[in-house]
């Protein structure tokens, strides 16, 4: 299926009458006709009538970018050159969140599209009466070939292309081989969220290169798990395990969408007790649907749309609750997808919230427990997935992948367990639990389930790798993995945070998304004009434009592991403080209470406190920088000793310095 409405080579293009053109494109637009778009389509057309005499090369009309949800006006592939056409018709200004747009498809296509990773891309933005622009061809500090955007008038569209290809060197592109190139994108979770819900596939938003398991064929396993399990009248576990930024958020929501509908018995719910990642994920789907049905000349009002979202995505917690009205009754879904299952509380932790917030005493069973029994309740079959994140666990009475074993080991005898190898590695800490599931025949293993290589920075695989030997004090690992990243994903340090926001601004384009990040101990960062105190609305810092001060682009609030974990940014900031610091052999764990730092002496609070940074260091997707402040000698709470180590630990590992 072709990825656009029209296509042909511009010879051929100029033959055909605009009214033929116009005819393809109706017939391919899965939208009503409306007037606009057919007048907006004859003007573009005569536009482009009288600048391709001339010209050997290929056109395309409607360009689909599904990872975004959009498609581009048009594509032209001229000699060595891409052109990405956005026009306004009618308009004479242009404005900045059309620039935004223009550019966002030109580094789409450089980044995810086989075939024009080598090529020179140029963004070109048409207002069709705009004033002069003259010609400025830029290139931009990246230095990938993908052009700044180019601002032009219709009558001047002709001597910016001849511009463009006056500056292009490099043999000409193969235009059939360059239509064939695979389209491999890694949607952010909003993303690729909307794509799925707007009805893609999740082959269409996801890589299928050999260098990563395809998240389709771990899809396409659990929904065999799933289909066995209703054939057999079997209940089933299954564990889906994934190194950060992997895609295991992906694979639950492209369960949950592909069974969508109330009336069929695999109807699932995509269940998480993350209530930053529901709120942007709901908000998001939301926007986008409205969106979507007025393109189609429909209203749709976003509180309506929310609500048909909130079904789809729920909180675990509305859930669970659901489940203690009538603790008989079977839920409705015989599928339930658990993100961050590793995450789920123990069974302190329930019964403590159990008691002060629903007023149950004496509640008996911890959250993993209680999950499991709401499905055991089906007479027939039922199936839970529990996407895992190794190390994610980040707040107190957070119990881990162990719990769920133990839980169906001891009170669910006749469930069946499937979990990838992975799963008895050390950081999710299920062997023990495994090795006393005394049933074998019920264990099953499987390497599908595993995700092993990071979509979410997809400039470099080795990202989480890295993360990890430098929280592990792996010093010699750490410097080959990071000679082997290389610039392809820049990480820089430094201890001047302004220094830090000027990095972030110039290395991010369009409307790629950068933020700071800290712990939620970051007590003492206050004098950057850093308070954690005040918490930040995730919809409005993950979701709003640079317009809104209240938006993470405005780098004036900072998101802790809790509002970020599950989330993503195109580039972070990273601000490091005195509560992590650099021991003479290990780290030391720090919590700010009153007007002193106190040691963490508990195992347990200490590895929250390394995974919180953990989550911090693997929020980026295209690159971040590590604010390490410098001490204050005035301030007996910013002591440059709490600091300095961990500067020259990061320094020495090899972490450029930006001065």
């Amino acid at each position: 299926m072709p990825r656009y409405f029209f296509g042909t080579d511009c010879s051929t293009f100029l033959t055909l009458s605009t009214e033929e053109i116009i005819g393809h494109l109706a017939i391919a637009s899965p939208f009503p006709d409306e007037p606009t778009q057919k007048f907006a389509w004859e003007r573009e057309i005569k536009i482009l009538k009288r600048v391709l005499p001339g010209y050997s090369g290929k056109i395309y009309f409607e360009f689909d970018i599904p990872r975004m949800g959009k498609r581009i006006d048009v594509v032209l592939i001229i000699k060595s050159a891409i052109f990405v056409l956005e026009f306004k018709v009618g308009e004479s200004d242009f404005n900045s969140a059309a620039i935004d747009q223009v550019w966002d498809y030109a580094i789409d296509l450089k980044n995810f599209h086989e075939t024009s990773h080598e090529a020179t891309i140029a963004p070109i933005l048409i207002a069709s009466q705009a004033p002069a622009q003259g010609t400025l061809i830029q290139t931009t500090i990246h230095d990938d070939n993908v052009l700044y955007p180019i601002l032009t008038n219709a009558s001047e569209l002709k001597s910016v292309i001849e511009s463009v290809l006056d500056f292009c060197d490099g043999d000409d592109i193969d235009q059939e081989q360059w239509q064939a190139g695979a389209y491999q994108p890694t949607p952010t979770i909003v993303e690729a969220a909307q794509a799925l819900y707007a009805g893609h596939s999740v082959e269409e938003i996801s890589r299928s290169d050999a260098s990563a398991i395809n998240l389709t064929e771990t899809s396409a396993q659990i929904e065999a798990i799933i289909f066995h399990s209703r054939q057999n009248n079997q209940k089933s576990i299954c564990f889906v395990t994934g190194v950060p930024g992997a895609g295991k958020t992906l694979v639950g929501l492209n369960i949950a969408t592909n069974n969508i509908d109330k009336e069929n018995e695999l109807y699932s719910v995509f269940l998480s007790g993350n209530g930053p990642l529901v709120a942007v994920l709901r908000e998001a789907l939301a926007r986008n649907r409205v969106r979507i049905e007025a393109e189609k000349g429909k209203r749709l009002k976003k509180g309506d749309a929310k609500r048909e979202v909130s079904l789809f995505i729920q909180n675990v917690h509305n859930f669970r609750d659901e489940c203690l009205i009538n603790l008989e009754q079977a839920p409705l879904e015989h599928v339930a997808l658990f993100d961050e299952a590793q995450r789920a509380w123990d069974l302190q932790q329930t019964a403590n919230f159990m008691i002060r917030k629903k007023r149950i005493p004496n509640f008996s069973q911890s959250e993993p427990e209680f999950l499991i029994s709401c499905l055991d309740r089906h007479d027939d079959w039922a199936t839970i997935v529990c996407l895992v994140g190794g190390g994610q666990e980040i707040n107190t009475g957070e119990t881990g992948i162990a719990a769920w074993i133990e839980a169906v080991t001891q009170h669910f005898p006749g469930w069946h367990i499937y979990f990838p190898p992975q799963l008895k590695d050390s950081e999710y800490s299920a062997l023990h639990a495994l090795d006393h599931f005394e049933d074998r025949d019920r264990l099953h293993q499987s390497e599908a389930l595993h995700l092993s290589v990071s979509m979410r920075s997809f400039r470099s695989e080795k990202v989480s790798l890295l993360v990890k030997q430098v929280l592990d004090l792996d010093v010699a690992d750490a410097r080959v993995t990071l000679k082997a990243i290389g610039d392809a994903y820049p990480i820089r340090i430094t201890r001047d945070l302004q220094t830090a926001k000027n990095w972030l601004k110039q290395q991010a384009r369009g409307t790629e998304r950068y933020g700071m990040l800290v712990s939620s101990q970051a007590i003492r960062l206050k004098p950057l004009a850093i308070d954690i105190r005040a918490e930040i609305d995730p919809i409005h810092w993950f979701l709003d434009g640079k317009e809104d001060i209240r938006s993470c682009y405005y780098l004036e609030d900072a998101a802790t592991e809790f509002q970020v974990q599950g989330l993503e940014v195109d580039w972070a900031c990273v601000v490091w403080d005195g509560d992590f610091r650099m021991g003479s052999r290990d780290w030391i764990y720090k919590s700010f209470a009153g007007d002193k730092w106190n040691n963490i002496n508990k195992p347990e609070r200490q590895k929250y406190l390394k995974n919180a940074y953990r989550v911090l260091l693997t929020r980026a997707r295209q690159g971040m920088v590590i604010v390490v402040p410098n001490g204050d000698p005035e301030d007996p709470t910013r002591k440059a000793e709490y600091y300095d180590p961990v500067f020259e630990y990061l320094r020495d590992i090899g972490f450029q310095e930006l001065k």
